[in-house]
């Protein structure tokens, strides 16, 4: 059985367990279960802290794992990312008060607090700078109210937190994280369950980003309409009972979807109706 690691908690958990929902995986009812066997799919689910899942993955004891960018370059377990799945987006930066410091290069001799010290501790090595990491758990932005540090390093969304706190964004973001599929590093690239796996979470990908659109549209038109929808590889085009009419059937981007219907029906098409898609494998 393939082993998986899935978030138990935080903003990790509930989107990637509907995400595996949606390629076809059994999912916990109860949040206490710790372990779900799928026997369907032959998989095996550990629901664990997603903090740990990095750590888990790197010694071999889970094949795969869900965890956050942030944490698997904060665990510096012997893990790697291998697929991207567009949830819980984040910018990790620094902040501290006005005046302060103008950038990293200013952050010598300073103390930093965050709860990533392994990732503030890797930047500020990268950039040749002396400073003391010390690790909080939970908001930070206290740290240097309360004299801990000079310098914070943390999560930011629309920075309404650090600015109520009297604190502003300093130099450029140390990372840009989301949700990824992580492995052992140098775990074998061609295992067939593996494969599988990330074949289903990327048709879940593709649905979610995408819609199928069909409408009808005069012969004479079907090359600008068909500019307007190429698809991934090609539409498919039907010829009506209505002799000179088609019918054309694309995938098309999701977000786009109801501009392309405008221009479609300015081009003379018609019955243009858009259906989502629920799986797909490309």
């Amino acid at each position: 059985m393939l082993r998986i690691a899935v978030p138990n908690k935080g903003s990790l958990s509930e989107p990637a367990s509907a995400m595996l929902h949606e390629a076809g995986y059994k999912q916990r009812k109860d949040r206490r279960e710790l372990v779900l066997v799928d026997s369907d799919n032959e998989v095996e689910f550990f629901f664990l802290r997603p903090r740990d899942i990095a750590v888990y993955v790197g010694s071999g004891k889970l094949d795969i794992g869900i965890t956050g960018r942030d944490l698997l370059l904060d665990s510096g377990a012997a893990a790697e990312e291998i697929l991207q799945l567009g949830f819980a987006a984040s910018t990790f930066r620094y902040a501290t008060r006005p005046g302060t410091a103008g950038g990293v290069g200013d952050f010598g001799g300073m103390t930093i607090a965050t709860s990533f010290p392994g990732l503030v501790a890797k930047h500020l090595a990268d950039n040749g700078v002396d400073a003391s990491v010390v690790r909080l758990d939970g908001a930070v932005e206290t740290a240097i109210q309360l004299g801990v540090a000079e310098i914070i390093a943390d999560v930011v969304e629309t920075g309404t937190t650090l600015r109520n706190a009297g604190l502003e964004i300093i130099g450029e973001p140390i990372l840009e994280s989301e949700a990824v599929v992580i492995r052992r590093t140098g775990a074998p690239a061609d295992d067939p369950k593996v494969r599988q796996f990330l074949r289903r979470m990327q048709g879940v990908l593709v649905a979610r980003r995408y819609v199928m659109m069909d409408y009808d549209i005069r012969a004479e038109k079907v090359e600008q309409a068909v500019a307007l929808t190429p698809g991934l590889e090609s539409p498919t085009i039907s010829p009506l009972h209505h002799e000179g009419w088609v019918a054309v059937r694309s995938m098309v981007p999701a977000r786009d979807a109801q501009r392309i219907m405008d221009d479609l029906y300015d081009l003379g098409a018609r019955a243009i109706l858009t259906t989502g898609i629920h799986a797909c494998r490309l």
